[in-house]
């Protein structure tokens, strides 16, 4: 089940009377993501004593981080400020309590700022969500969801242009998967990749945006009818009448779509969904050193024999610097984290969360190859979250590398067992769909009883890494533009 990454065409974000607004002209166009420097790749782990040696990036890789760093702030349009508006606006919601920021909250890089498995909405702020909510950070390049083949880009990143859009031009059929219960139909590798949610259901950030506002567990509008009323008393109508038209309230499709591209168009403008300032960014634009711990984490995270973290997590930035790293290939994975109790819905033991085949997404639930799959969310900020996964069931970085290292070297540490005391690997997975869970990339190819890729100060160094991936870092003695 080996990961490659594919360069993606341009994301387009689709409003009923507005031109289309290009989010990203491209995704990242990586080169040689799985490919590994002999020599980092052989090196010993560096030891406390040892000095770190820094690599020099490209001139290219460098100025472009900086440039990024020292970006002026652009003031938003006008209709990104109507999404903004939106975005922290409660009334919206059937509670009146609960806005996009509530659970996207921007203190806490857009992600929740507790540690609930799933958060709370409804009517009355007491059901359930369905699934951890994701940050909204770093989405500005994702691709729009598509089915398509799994293969490397060109050795130049020309080359990629070519090749995304000749598979722009002539999708295949999606036939086949990366993991499959026919195992004789493995003609062309293809793999799910792009869209927004856990289960890549929406398509784009534009839909990403009207789901949360319509969901009974969430803001909990019974209806469009509805949240088009709530729109129309709005502060800021009159501003949507201004920008939109006389007739932006005249049919709830037409208010709606604008709204959501609104809210769209704000998280693409406003720089504090992808500032770029971390720790890692500094490194790239040369302007600081990474420490001896977070430089053997970094060299772990991409040795393919240990953490093998980078061929999911991607941490290059395109060939010429211009599109930085997100720490995400955009694919998915079955990975089988251990079912979460402290979600109501998984006390009905027939209940299972399926992703890209159910419960809520509906147009795959008959490729069967897919169940089990989830999105892979991007690293960075991922040490400000605590709760990790689609269901929340971990609660601490350590213990998500613990896991992967664990998952098949000590099953039993990670999974119940029946009352006949039979271990239930992969409980969170009905049986029938555990061939899809990867087996094959490392460190997931260990056998039972093995030692784990990583020993645990690995792990410690591994996770002092994903730190410098949270964003606000103030670099001694250095001044930034802007900051």
């Amino acid at each position: 089940m080996k990961i490659r990454f594919q360069p993606h065409p341009a994301l387009a974000l689709a409003s009923p009377r507005t031109a289309i607004l290009a989010l990203a002209a491209l995704a990242f166009l990586l080169s040689g993501c799985g490919r590994q420097d002999q020599a980092s790749t052989a090196a010993a782990p560096v030891t406390a004593a040892a000095p770190v040696a820094v690599a020099p990036a490209p001139a290219s890789t460098a100025q472009a981080a900086l440039a990024r760093l020292n970006a002026p702030v652009v003031p938003l349009s006008a209709v990104a400020e109507i999404g903004k508006k939106i975005f922290y606006d409660q009334s919206l919601s059937a509670s009146g309590k609960l806005s996009c920021a509530s659970c996207h909250n921007p203190d806490n890089a857009h992600a929740p700022a507790n540690g609930l498995a799933v958060q709370l909405g409804g009517m009355h702020l007491q059901a359930q969500g369905g699934r951890a909510v994701p940050s909204l950070r770093y989405h500005e390049h994702a691709p729009a969801f598509s089915i398509g083949p799994d293969t490397k880009p060109d050795e130049d990143d020309k080359g990629a242009v070519l090749q995304a859009a000749a598979a722009k031009a002539n999708p295949p059929a999606p036939a086949v998967a990366k993991a499959t219960l026919q195992p004789s139909a493995a003609v062309q590798e293809v793999v799910p990749q792009g869209g927004f949610d856990w289960d890549g259901r929406a398509t784009n950030l534009t839909d990403q945006a009207g789901g949360p506002l319509l969901a009974a567990n969430e803001m909990a509008n019974k209806n469009a009818a509805q949240l088009l009323a709530k729109f129309k008393a709005a502060p800021y109508a009159k501003d949507m009448l201004q920008l939109f038209g006389p007739s932006v309230f005249t049919s709830p499709n037409l208010a709606l779509g604008e709204a959501y591209y609104a809210l769209a168009l704000y998280q693409k403008e406003d720089r504090s969904f992808h500032p770029y300032d971390s720790k890692y960014d500094y490194y790239l634009a040369e302007q600081v050193q990474l420490s001896e711990q977070e430089m053997r984490g970094l060299t772990l995270f991409k040795d393919p024999k240990k953490g093998n973290c980078a061929t999911c997590h991607i941490e290059k930035p395109s060939r010429d610097g211009s599109f930085p790293p997100v720490f995400t290939d955009y694919q998915f994975e079955a990975l089988a984290v251990p079912r979460n109790k402290a979600i109501l819905a998984n006390r009905d033991p027939k209940y299972f969360d399926m992703g890209m085949c159910g419960p809520w997404r509906k147009d795959a639930a008959k490729q069967l190859n897919y169940c089990g799959y989830f999105k892979t969310p991007t690293l960075r900020n991922a040490a400000t979250r605590q709760v990790y996964f689609h269901n929340g069931v971990f609660h601490s970085l350590e213990d998500v590398v613990h896991f992967y290292m664990e998952r098949e070297t000590k099953p039993e540490k990670w999974y119940p067992r029946s009352k006949d005391g039979k271990l239930n690997k992969y409980d969170d997975l009905p049986a029938a769909y555990h061939a899809n869970v990867d087996v094959t990339d490392a460190p997931f190819d260990s056998k039972a009883g093995a030692p784990p890729a990583l020993r645990d100060d690995e792990i410690k160094d591994v996770v002092a890494f994903l730190k410098t991936l949270n964003d606000g870092y103030q670099p001694e003695g250095k001044k930034i533009a802007g900051k």
